[in-house]
């Protein structure tokens, strides 16, 4: 069906896009390692506590995409790092790892011809791969949006 195939390569598009604003890859860019737990005037967030974020919630709506065994978190105590700063260079590298392996398999859901985009996931409440996969894009760009913003803050943006 080409309008699936379609539709798979836009979602996988819209998962890694720069078109209207900065992707991912972008804002996380050469952070100086000084910076990456420093939280800006006005700001509620350094960028660890955004990138952990990110990483997070987007594991927990891949976990929810494709496990029947999928156990909700707590808002918001799941969601967010316990500090500020990354407790290692390490951490942060593994975060930033993570991420990236998430979505790639987030990717790889979307473009696997046996998954239905349209069909209800079984354990959930009515949501769709399809409505997930957006989610992720919506959630994503908000706070990629957010990243950026801290690292103008931080004088660490180009």
């Amino acid at each position: 069906m080409p309008h699936n195939a379609a539709l798979r390569q836009q979602l996988v598009q819209l998962l890694h896009s720069n078109e209207a604003h900065a992707d991912f890859e972008a804002a996380v860019k050469s952070l100086p390692p000084n910076l990456r737990g420093q939280r800006p005037a006005g700001a509620d967030h350094s960028p660890w506590e955004l990138l952990e974020h990110l990483r997070i919630a987007q594991w927990d709506i891949l976990d929810f995409s494709r496990n029947p065994d999928y156990q909700e978190r707590r808002w918001p105590t799941d969601y967010w790092p316990e500090t500020p700063a990354p407790p290692s260079d390490t951490a942060w590298e593994d975060s930033l790892a993570a991420y990236r392996q998430d979505l790639q398999e987030m990717c790889a859901l979307i473009m696997d011809d046996a998954t239905d985009l349209f069909a209800p996931i079984p354990h959930g409440t009515g949501q769709t791969i399809l409505r997930e996969a957006m989610l992720i894009a919506d959630h994503n760009a908000y706070h990629v949006g957010q990243l950026v913003l801290v690292r103008q803050l931080l004088g660490a943006w180009k």
